[in-house]
């Protein structure tokens, strides 16, 4: 049996279904991700686990054991919150040692475990300082370590990081996945952000309206999405009508809709040759947007228009305007 498993679980909140009939495993050791849009259920399930909600119906288990109805206390399980609640009346070590002492242990081996889990995190020095003098990241890192140093079955994060300025958010999902790592901790976390998603997961859990839309690794959800949802959810895919797709590029795709990743069409202005792996079609630059080391084209074919990005160099690559060859290899189309 999986470490952490999830078997046909239904929450319902009057009248309005939350979670439909959700199977799920995770293995020991994972950093499980649950993705999807504000309201998708998401966040209720790691709920459940924690016991904070209780399932209409269903059953969770873990490590074997069935926890459904244990009250959250004895699940062994740690959370850290949106909001991270620290003491604001307790310095970092208080605050850090909080679970400790309400286990009732030694005072030398509360103290050896705080300074541990401090020295993990990078905190080390800040010991003896305040919420009110720690940045937000700093609080984040304390919130993380005053779940972790318990030693918990499982640790649930549910967005940690919303509050957190870009940069910074960077750099702390790549640490919090090092000390996930380092401990080797069952993690499940909660995100709408795809690319924290991509960053930080063993596996990832698309949810959609109260339901898994696809499950898999960050490559697998990324390069093969299984609905167009998932494809619209995940990356910047381009999703035109089969139809439309293949009358301009002379194919033969299968299925309603594709899906092509911009970063797969290359752009040239040198006539391309077509082959039985490589499909091609002549258009017309029609705008362009930067992201950074990308620039995304928006190149119009006959009633079908498509982005492609390509990295930016010294100086821009096409313009408004420029006839251009796309040319896709076809083993990357995927068909939905």
């Amino acid at each position: 049996m999986s470490y952490i498993r999830f078997e046909k679980i239904n929450k319902l909140f009057g009248t309005n279904h939350v979670l439909k009939d959700i199977d799920l495993d995770v293995e020991k050791g994972q950093l499980v991700t649950l993705l999807g849009p504000s309201g998708c259920g998401k966040s209720t399930l790691l709920r459940c686990l924690a016991g904070l909600e209780q399932v209409t119906s269903g059953h969770i288990y873990l490590d074997g054991q069935e926890i459904t109805d244990v009250i959250p206390r004895r699940r062994g399980i740690g959370m850290v919150f949106q909001q991270y609640s620290l003491f604001p009346n307790m310095n970092v070590r208080d605050n850090v040692a909080y679970g400790l002492k309400l286990k009732k242990l030694p005072k030398a081996e509360i103290r050896q475990k705080v300074e541990q889990m401090l020295d993990i995190v990078g905190l080390s020095d800040k010991i003896s300082q305040y919420p009110a003098q720690l940045s937000g990241g700093q609080q984040q890192r304390v919130a993380l370590a005053r779940a972790m140093v318990t030693a918990p079955k499982v640790l649930l994060l549910d967005e940690p990081l919303s509050a957190i300025d870009a940069l910074l958010r960077k750099n702390l999902q790549i640490e919090i996945r090092r000390i996930q790592q380092q401990l080797g901790i069952t993690t499940i976390f909660v995100t709408h952000d795809q690319d924290e998603a991509m960053v930080m997961s063993d596996m990832i859990h698309l949810f959609h309206a109260g339901k898994i839309e696809q499950s898999g690794s960050p490559e697998q959800i990324y390069t093969h999405p299984a609905t167009k949802f998932a494809a619209t959810f995940i990356g910047n895919y381009n999703l035109p009508a089969a139809a439309d797709f293949n009358r301009v590029f002379g194919s033969a795709i299968p299925g309603k809709d594709v899906a092509v990743r911009p970063e797969i069409i290359s752009l040239s202005r040198k006539p391309v040759e077509k082959t039985a792996d490589l499909l091609v079609a002549q258009g017309k630059i029609s705008s362009h947007i930067s992201h950074g080391n990308l620039v995304r084209f928006t190149v119009d074919f006959e009633n079908l228009s498509l982005n492609a990005d390509v990295v930016y160099k010294n100086q821009m690559d096409f313009t408004e305007g420029d006839t251009v060859y796309a040319a896709i290899r076809k083993d990357l189309i995927v068909a939905l």
